[in-house]
């Protein structure tokens, strides 16, 4: 009877960690997850876009933060700066290849916290078959149901890439070389992680 209590206590104990983490799908069909970039048009402005197809999901542990993890695909084709001729120019090889390199992936490491509802997700981003390690610093900006019997929880996040580093070597000038990047995403919890 002992042994019994103690090995059943002993598989609660595990499952509980599990238990706590939540999973979410990218609330792309009712476009409530957004990726945005922002780069200097010639020192002068700034130009704004975003991709219009992707999708991802995360897995959030509200009890232990630092079990979480998410997993993103960008399809590069989708690059939209409300101008046809830019946008066909990003997708040729000078920029994003699309043809050749149609997908862009990120795949987290690590979801540190920082106390207030701020973490830093860490992981590795490819990008024209270059994979890079990147940092975003992230904010939770809330959770809770939603009017349709759902969950919903929402994040929103900021990083900064090199274009060299991934092979983008067009000259845009020195104050185009880095391009940053904007994240709003909000998850739908999945039934199984209830």
């Amino acid at each position: 009877m002992t042994t019994r209590l103690i090995t059943a206590l002993g598989v609660l104990a595990l499952a509980l960690p599990l238990q706590a983490a939540e999973r979410y799908q990218f609330d792309t069909a009712g476009m409530h997850a957004f990726v945005q970039f922002k780069i200097s048009h010639l020192g002068y402005s700034w130009l704004y876009g975003r991709f219009n197809d992707f999708d991802g999901e995360f897995v959030f542990d509200p009890e232990d933060p630092e079990n979480s993890a998410v997993t993103a695909t960008i399809r590069t084709a989708s690059v939209d700066t409300n101008h046809e001729r830019r946008d066909n120019h990003l997708r040729s090889d000078d920029f994003l290849d699309s043809e050749a390199h149609s997908e862009a992936r990120f795949q987290s490491t690590a979801f540190v916290p920082l106390g207030d509802d701020r973490y830093r997700l860490e992981g590795d981003f490819t990008l024209l078959g270059h994979t890079r390690p990147i940092a975003i610093e992230v904010s939770q900006t809330g959770a809770g149901e939603d009017p349709w019997g759902g969950f919903r929880r929402g994040f929103h996040g900021r990083t900064t890439l090199t274009l060299a580093d991934f092979g983008i070597d067009y000259d845009l000038g020195p104050a185009a070389e880095e391009v940053e990047i904007i994240l709003s995403i909000e998850g739908v919890r999945q039934d199984d992680s209830e």
